[in-house]
C-alpha cells in the first residue's frame, strides 16, 4: 500500500451473531480497506490493540444490485478480515479503542 496510515486500513469491527460466536476461538472480524494486504492488516491491529496476531484470513464481499421502488441501486462491496489472536488475548469491541 502506498502512503497509508495504519489507522486507515481498519474501517470498523463486524459485530454479528456469527462473529461474536467466533470470539470463543480467539477470532475477531473487521471490515478493512479493499487495498490492504494481510501484512499491513496484521501490523495495524498489533499497533492499535497491542495484541499478538497469529493468522489473518481475508474475504472479498462482492457488491450487489438491488431493486428499490422499481429502480436499480447498487450496494457496494467490502473486504473482511478474520483475525486469530494468540491464546489468552482478546479485543473488547464494546469499549472501543
Amino acid at each position: 500500500m502506498k502512503k497509508t496510515h495504519y489507522l486507515d486500513s481498519i474501517i470498523s469491527p463486524n459485530i454479528t451473531e456469527k462473529s461474536t460466536s467466533m470470539s470463543e476461538f480467539n477470532k475477531v472480524v473487521f471490515k478493512v480497506n479493499k487495498k490492504a494486504n494481510k501484512n499491513f492488516i496484521k501490523k495495524s491491529i498489533e499497533k492499535i490493540f497491542k495484541v499478538n496476531v497469529i493468522k489473518i484470513n481475508t474475504i472479498n464481499i462482492k457488491g450487489k444490485t438491488k431493486l428499490v421502488r422499481n429502480k436499480k441501486s447498487y450496494k457496494s462491496g467490502y473486504k473482511k478480515a478474520i483475525v486469530t489472536l494468540k491464546k489468552g488475548q482478546s479485543i473488547d469491541l464494546a469499549t472501543g479503542i
